[in-house]
């Protein structure tokens, strides 16, 4: 297994969306989230990790994901959880095994879980659950949870990313993910596009009818970080650091639905820390960034990226005042319109 992340990071990440809904409220009608005090438009944490979960399902078939349905079924946690480990085990001790390789006394009691499964034709889940079972072995729940947290290091890249807590009988654990987001606001005030169309909007098993409302330009910035101290816990990788940074870029544009489409990044500015330090060195990095319309513009008016004229200076003053005694490292990425480097 390779070693988890040695240094800790703060990023920035900026992504325009242009006569869509970035991010419908259910509250509202599905309109797009907005602080009408302040007319900026908002997106969740949580939309921007559904793209990075659906992006790595499409690149990678092998590649699973633990937050997302099961099959062609919405499942909640302990349904995945249970499909899950019940796969797991029907792979055998060959596989099981792995996750016990330094606990042979752990080993021992799923060996005997197995046996009385295939005897009473049950599933594995189904005693690995039981009360009377967690109460007969005193190590069966350490078992579990250590089965969990090899399943976590050596399949799920999104619960290694994100994180999650189990509450699930004999599988209860939190996972503090070492990658995290604020909600992401817009540097320009928005308006939203007048519209008298009506669209089905899907919830769950039903659905029901509304308008289609949609902002007519946002430029979202979003704050994370990556906390090397939680890495060693999901036991992230260097390589699903690569994978995220690819999949934070690319995952917006390459899952378009008739509300999404039009939307696409514009920066991404990872700062990894020297030894010593970790992350919120210089607080939210949205602070050092700013857009205002272009010569007198109205605000209203705003339509595209070119109508802004996105400040990057006190960015670029931070990070080359540094001169490396915090920052070891610089990961910078831009689109073809825009220039941004330190």
């Amino acid at each position: 297994m390779a070693n988890t992340i040695n240094n800790s990071s703060d990023f920035l990440f900026l992504y325009e969306a242009s006569q869509c809904n970035p991010n419908g409220d259910p509250d509202q009608e599905n309109k797009p989230r907005m602080d009408y005090d302040t007319k900026t438009n908002l997106v969740t944490d949580t939309r921007v990790k559904r793209f990075i979960r659906d992006y790595l399902k499409t690149i990678n078939e092998e590649e699973i994901i633990f937050v997302d349905m099961e099959g062609e079924r919405q499942v909640n946690m302990e349904g995945k959880l249970q499909a899950v480990i019940n796969r797991a085990l029907g792979k055998g001790a060959d596989f099981y095994g792995k996750a016990f390789a330094k606990s042979s006394g752990y080993l021992e009691i799923y060996d005997e879980v197995m046996k009385k499964a295939q005897a009473d034709e049950k599933a594995p889940w189904t005693l690995l659950t039981d009360k009377d079972a967690l109460k007969k072995h005193k190590l069966l729940k350490q078992a579990n949870i250590s089965f969990l947290r090899y399943l976590i290091k050596e399949q799920f890249i999104d619960i290694r990313l994100f994180g999650s807590a189990f509450a699930v009988e004999g599988f209860t654990k939190a996972y503090t993910g070492p990658v995290q987001l604020n909600w992401g606001y817009s540097l320009n005030k928005v308006e939203l596009m007048d519209s008298d169309s009506i669209v089905t909007i899907m919830n769950d098993d039903s659905s029901t009818f509304g308008k289609d409302y949609r902002v007519h330009y946002s430029l979202l910035a979003f704050n994370g970080t990556i906390n090397k101290f939680a890495a060693k816990t999901t036991g992230l990788k260097e390589e699903d650091i690569k994978v995220f940074r690819d999949a934070i870029w690319n995952a917006i544009p390459a899952m378009p639905t008739r509300s999404k489409l039009n939307q696409y990044p514009k920066l991404y500015v990872e700062l990894i820390y020297n030894e010593g330090f970790t992350n919120g060195q210089f607080g939210d990095l949205r602070n050092y960034v700013s857009a205002q319309p272009k010569d007198g513009l109205d605000e209203k008016k705003v339509r595209r990226f070119n109508d802004l004229e996105l400040d990057l200076s006190k960015l670029k003053a931070l990070v080359e005042g540094d001169e490396g005694k915090t920052i070891k490292n610089v990961i910078v990425r831009t689109s073809a319109d825009l220039e941004f480097s330190v």
